[in-house]
């Protein structure tokens, strides 16, 4: 399965996130390991089976066994600390803000890649499980080891298609079960 089979599968109503998926591998303001990472990571966040397969495949030759590792690894472990975070941030009592998190992290210390592009894979995957205070987090991260803005919204508009073509296929897969 491949991008252009998952814009296959969307309805004509998805008309604009067809051509926004299309235009995904296109991308220029990210290196090739960043684009696909991103795609690859974002996926996974999307939890849809065949969103996961289709960027899988896609980003299969354009990654190494490492940067596919650590593009897993950033959805692993942004799934969790993103509703950790989401939580220290939504709370009223700021009590919990000054309490340790208890939570293992160590590979965003030794992702196996470039830390920038773990954490522009962080910040992808943030976006998509609608952590603010991690998507914070990531992008002083980036924008202080001099990722430009341009690539910074490259990953989040990644993020933003991945998820909704995710949505799209759980949704009509709940109409069509009904």
């Amino acid at each position: 399965m491949s991008l252009d089979s998952l814009k296959a599968l969307l309805p004509d109503y998805a008309k604009d996130i067809k051509l926004n998926l299309g235009a995904i591998s296109r991308e220029t303001a990210l290196s090739e390991q960043q684009l696909y990472g991103t795609l690859l990571a974002s996926a996974l966040a999307s939890r849809n089976a065949a969103v996961i397969k289709a960027a899988a495949a896609e980003a299969d030759p354009h990654l190494s066994d490492e940067a596919k590792a650590a593009a897993k690894a950033a959805a692993a472990v942004m799934g969790m600390n993103n509703i950790y975070y989401r939580f220290i941030h939504l709370v009223s009592d700021k009590t919990y803000q000054t309490l340790p998190a208890k939570l293992r992290m160590n590979v965003i210390a030794n992702p196996g890649v470039d830390k920038v592009d773990f954490e522009l894979w962080s910040l992808a995957v943030s976006a998509v499980n609608g952590c603010g205070l991690c998507i914070d987090s990531h992008e002083q991260v980036l924008r202080k080891a001099g990722l430009g803005a341009d690539a910074v919204q490259a990953a989040a508009r990644i993020a933003a298609i991945i998820h909704a073509v995710a949505a799209i296929l759980d949704g009509e897969d709940a109409l069509n079960a009904a």
